[in-house]
């Protein structure tokens, strides 16, 4: 690869970097043509990106972007690598541990996620748990309508029962 290309790979895999909020460092090494096939499609399916990089190249795609947040990833750049990029934050993790189902890899080696990071494979179920934000802002909106539907149920019902009695006053005999 020549100098230029590899310039070129560099800014691109910068520019994906500073646009996601999140992505997933994983090993899938060893995998036959098969399962990366199956991998692949998956991914697919869920609007997950896969793409395979060289760690020389991602470390310089990282220091290019200026953010000092990634410097813990680091010494995660070593041996097979590949980087998945989603639009939310946990759909990666959930991918990985449905795919380790019927094979061993990929192997989760770290993740970035809202600025945090997450080391090593033992963290998948903790990053499975993780809300997108879709899902935040529908438990916010969920919050907010409980107490106003607890008073429109409470006067709707208070409704019927007033003109209940309203009604049996009136037919009451004088």
């Amino acid at each position: 690869m020549k100098k230029e290309e590899k310039s070129q790979l560099i800014d691109t895999l910068a520019e994906q970097l500073n646009r996601a909020n999140s992505f997933y460092i994983a090993d899938i090494g060893n995998l036959n043509a098969e399962s990366t096939s199956k991998l692949r499609r998956l991914c697919f399916k869920r609007n997950v990106t896969l793409q395979v990089v060289k760690n020389s190249l991602l470390r310089l795609a990282m220091e290019r972007t200026g953010k000092t947040d990634y410097e813990g990833l680091f010494p995660l750049l070593v041996g097979n690598t590949s980087i998945l990029f989603s639009e939310v934050n946990n759909d990666p993790a959930k991918l990985i541990k449905e795919f380790r189902k019927t094979a061993k890899k990929p192997i989760l080696k770290g993740a970035f996620v809202e600025e945090c990071i997450y080391l090593g494979d033992d963290q998948l179920d903790a990053l499975i748990n993780i809300k997108s934000k879709n899902e935040l802002i529908g438990d916010l909106i969920l919050l907010l309508q409980s107490p106003a539907r607890n008073v429109i149920s409470a006067l709707s019902s208070g409704g019927n029962t007033l003109s209940g009695i309203v009604k049996t006053l009136s037919e009451k005999p004088e």
